[in-house]
């Protein structure tokens, strides 16, 4: 008994001081989200072909595909998703199903919100301003953010994902300028502050986009040195959401389309919503 109330004595400070971070991490989470989800316009104009007539040909497609004219243009997406998640390499993939919900306001932000079933419990978040995860929920794995390299990393994903599920953030407009690639590719090039980043979208014939590259400033190669490195998805499945056409399965992973790719993540989407869309 005495044993047991030392032991308690001297991890209680240590718990104590985990729970109350993973509070503030919680209430950091939801004050993101809400800052996010207001920046979704209250009066959105309504999507037209004029609008991107003058942009080259496979964005013309994309936009086609991907927005019906008449459709108000909400530029903050929420996605809640399941999946798997690799929490290993390519020679030990180590997936585990996911769940995770997902708020898209770009340029400004995001965050993401994960958590594993089976084996050793991961969850936590990821935004562009931290990425905080933890096992059995408590216990700290990664820790990131504040950072240069962190801000300009998760500026390539949020970028690359507006491609993915939110198009209406990259019409033509201030910060955002398209070109040709080749024949079924446009290349977006998105600028915000100090922070610029181009991601290919590739289309088939309908204007379906069926694969998104670029070039992301990433830690994750055998060096664990920053770098800009490829990294791309694949999408499927798509389904029409408030007058746009979107994937609800999407593969992608870092080192695209060299011999050490693998898709880390496989997600697949149960909802997707427009935060203060009017019905």
């Amino acid at each position: 008994m005495k044993l047991a109330i030392a032991i308690l004595i001297t991890f209680a400070p240590a718990v104590s001081a985990l729970m109350l971070w993973l509070v503030l991490d919680r209430r950091a989470d939801r004050a993101e989200w809400a800052r996010l989800a207001a920046l979704q316009p209250a009066n959105p104009d309504i999507f037209a072909a004029e609008m991107v007539a003058a942009l080259p040909e496979p964005a013309r497609r994309y936009f086609g595909y991907t927005i019906r004219p008449g459709t108000p243009l909400w530029s903050v997406v929420e996605i809640d998703m399941g999946g798997q998640f690799s929490l290993g390499s390519k020679d030990a993939l180590n997936y585990q199903p996911m769940e995770a919900r997902q708020i898209l306001a770009t340029p400004e932000g995001f965050v993401w919100a994960m958590r594993t079933r089976g084996g050793m419990p991961v969850s936590g978040s990821d935004s562009g301003r931290w990425t905080r995860f933890r096992i059995f929920g408590v216990i700290p794995v990664a820790r990131l953010g504040g950072d240069p390299d962190h801000t300009r990393s998760a500026f390539g994903r949020y970028v690359g994902e507006a491609a993915i599920w939110s198009p209406a953030a990259l019409l033509p407009g201030p910060g955002v300028t398209w070109e040709t690639v080749d024949q079924n590719t446009a290349r977006v090039t998105v600028a915000h502050g100090d922070l610029e980043q181009a991601v290919d979208v590739t289309v088939d014939a309908e204007g379906r986009p069926v694969e998104v590259t670029f070039q992301r400033w990433s830690n994750a190669n055998p060096d664990k040195v920053h770098r800009l490195q490829p990294f791309g998805a694949v999408m499927s499945d798509f389904r029409e959401v408030g007058g746009y056409r979107l994937p609800f399965r999407v593969e992608a992973g870092n080192l695209f389309g060299t011999e050490d790719y693998f898709p880390f993540f496989i997600a697949e989407v149960t909802e997707i919503r427009f935060p203060g869309a009017r019905p």
